[in-house]
């Protein structure tokens, strides 16, 4: 089987490295040619755990491409993986996937047939009266006769993604014909897990029912530790306690700062943004952004208490990327933080493995960028930690200092001068 992979980023280029384990040929589409160039030198344009080495090892089995005819035409299948941005009220935004939709149409007017899977997320019925339409229309041929359409969402987490691709808790497949089912069973024969087979608007929305969910468990356990820390009580503890509850369980129960990244942030907005189109006010999805969009600024506060003022006060900040495993700082509590820092006066100083970069596009000269943990902690004795990354477990960097702590940092907890967590 030969594939073509249309959109290069996380979704993309993890699906189609870790497919050419079992695959003939994956050829990688995408606009940017320094992206393009990196996968065909063997080269992870982005950090992902585990990616570089994966790249290399399934390296004679891929190319990229910045010419979408030529990768379709030289596949028998052809994953939509482009991205889906917020729009400007909260709504996805389609304009790369109807894009991307076109581009594959007008390639497959030659082709006798070829499947089309789409992978990106997109809002229920998207894929049955948009996308469908779009690919008859411009190719000039009927589904299913002349070509295949398979709905298959993905379900990775930056910084396992590789893991989750490899081994999945579920296979989501959406589809309205068997011979499109057959050939997505054939790519996917090599990795074993229950599937699912629905039609392409349901598993659209097991997509989204499922981000909305976790983002509301983790919305919950922080207002839950909200209370807790009025109350003197051990957040910590009480999630432990729950989630020995095999009807709750223990995972996303971690309090902290709140979620981020591409995923949570943008598809609650975007399903609260469809349940809008049909006329219904969502209440718990509402208050789980309400709740993600202001506990960043509670380690702000839990300071600015403690210090009395932060104005010319030195503060570093230990962790830029919305999680560890990633240089992702899409939608990051570390942005609202810093922002929060430098507005009430202080220096700012920051350091992340991975995510520095990345942050330099939002905040150039306003932060100073340290070398590496111990040099960013030598800065002041103030410290935010905002990333739970493993070299921040040292004990080493928090003798003597003030730590505030958004992801339960034991070390800090244990060795620091003062010690105070978000919400425990």
């Amino acid at each position: 089987m030969r594939l073509s992979i249309i959109g290069s980023g996380y979704v993309g280029l993890v699906t189609g490295c870790c497919l050419a384990r079992f695959c003939r040929k994956v050829i990688f589409v995408d606009i940017d040619e320094n992206k393009v160039r990196k996968i065909n030198s063997k080269e992870a344009p982005f950090y992902e755990t585990g990616l570089d080495e994966l790249i290399k090892e399934v390296g004679n089995k891929i190319e990229a491409t910045t010419d979408i005819e030529y990768a379709v035409l030289n596949s028998d299948a052809s994953f939509i993986c482009v991205g889906t941005p917020q729009g400007l009220l909260g709504e996805a935004d389609l304009r790369y996937v109807y894009e991307a939709t076109r581009s594959i149409a007008e390639a497959i007017k030659g082709k006798d047939y070829h499947l089309i899977v789409v992978k990106s997320t997109v809002p229920p019925g998207t894929t049955r009266y948009k996308i469908l339409p779009i690919l008859e229309e411009h190719s000039g041929k009927r589904f299913p006769k002349d070509f295949g359409l398979i709905m298959n969402p993905e379900f990775l987490r930056e910084g396992n993604a590789i893991e989750d691709f490899l081994k999945p808790d579920r296979i989501v497949i959406g589809y309205e014909d068997e011979k499109s089912r057959e050939i997505i069973e054939e790519i996917y024969k090599g990795i074993r897990a229950p599937r699912v087979y629905v039609d392409f608007t349901t598993a659209e929305m097991i997509k989204y029912a499922s981000n909305a969910f976790l983002a509301v468990k983790i919305s919950f356990i922080n207002e839950i530790g909200n209370i807790c820390k009025l109350l003197g009580i051990d957040v910590y503890k009480v999630a432990e306690g729950m989630g020995l509850d095999r009807r709750i369980g223990k995972e996303y129960l971690r309090a902290g700062i709140g979620f981020g990244g591409s995923c949570f942030p943008k598809d609650l907005k975007a399903l609260i943004s469809k349940a809008r189109e049909v006329f219904y006010t969502p209440l718990i999805l509402n208050a789980a952004l309400e709740v993600n969009e202001m506990q960043p600024y509670k380690l702000v506060e839990i300071a600015e208490k403690r210090l009395g003022s932060l104005n010319k006060r030195n503060v570093t900040v230990l962790g830029l990327a919305f999680k560890p495993g990633t240089d992702d700082i899409r939608e990051a509590p570390s942005i609202k933080i810093v922002k929060a820092l430098l507005d009430k006066g202080a220096k700012v100083f920051v350091y992340d493995p991975k995510a520095m970069e990345n942050f330099k596009r939002i905040f150039k000269n306003e932060v100073t960028y340290c070398k590496d943990a111990k040099d960013a902690v030598s800065k002041s004795d103030v410290i935010f930690i905002v990333t739970e990354w493993d070299e921040f477990k040292n004990p080493e960097l928090y003798k003597d200092k003030i730590v505030f702590d958004g992801r339960r940092i034991d070390e800090a907890r244990i060795f620091s001068k003062h010690y105070e967590g978000v919400c425990w």
